[in-house]
Order: C-alpha cells, then structure tokens, then sequence
C-alpha cells in the first residue's frame, strides 16, 4: 500500500541522515589516507579509488547543498536530478539505483567482451589464411 506523507518525509528524512552521515565517515577515512599520503605511504588501489570517489562526493555536495539550504528549493530536486543524474554524492544513492549502475555497467562489459571475442576470431581467421 501507499505510505502516509508523514511516513515518507520521515523515510525521506532518514535518507538524507544516512547519506550524510556515510559521507561524513567517508571524509574522516579519505582523511587519513591524505595523511599516510603526506608521510610518504603508498595506498592500495582499492584505497586511491576511494579516496577520489569520497573528494567527487565533496565537489558534488556543494551544489546539493544549496537544494537543501534555500527553502523550497527541494521541490526542484527532482528535476534537477532527471536533468543531472551523477548530481548526488555516492552515499545518497538509492538501491534501485546502484542496481541500475551495475546492470549498465555489466552491460557496457559483455559488449566488450563480445567486441574483443570477435576480434580475436577474426585475427585467427586472418593468420589462419596467412600461413595457409
């Protein structure tokens, strides 16, 4: 069923806590590493992606703020959205989503896959023809 509008300003309410507060520990984490960084450490890979992710959620966070600060500029927010969809930090994505992400994203990787498959046969076929 349909939820009250209290309901969803409260779920709504809840989102934007949850995605504050994981920025605010991506930040304190990224924070560190800028740290190690600047003592001559070297961070993993999985570490330097996070870091930049965590720095493009800070960029991103300015003009979010600025839908959040001025009143009634929230009900601009989805249009903004539809019209910049990367305009939200990483840690205010829904599930659907990130879901959504990984589907193009296994997509755009199975094109690849076929790409380069094909590829290959073609060059097998080539030296094939070549040395026969």
């Amino acid at each position: 069923g349909r939820k009250s509008l209290r309901q969803r300003m409260v779920d709504e309410l809840k989102h934007y806590y949850n995605g504050f507060h994981l920025l605010w520990t991506d930040t304190k984490v990224a924070a560190r590493m800028v740290w190690r960084l600047l003592h001559g450490q070297v961070l993993t890979r999985r570490e330097r992606r996070r870091l930049l992710r965590t720095c493009a959620d800070l960029f991103r966070l300015v003009p979010f703020l600025v839908f959040v600060i001025v009143p009634f500029m929230e009900f601009l927010l989805p249009v903004f959205l539809k019209l910049f969809p990367e305009m939200l930090p990483s840690t205010f994505e829904t599930e659907s989503k990130k879901e959504e992400k990984l589907k193009k994203k296994l997509n755009a990787r199975l094109e690849l896959a076929k790409f380069l498959r094909e590829t290959i046969a073609e060059m097998a076929k080539r030296n094939k023809a070549d040395s026969g």
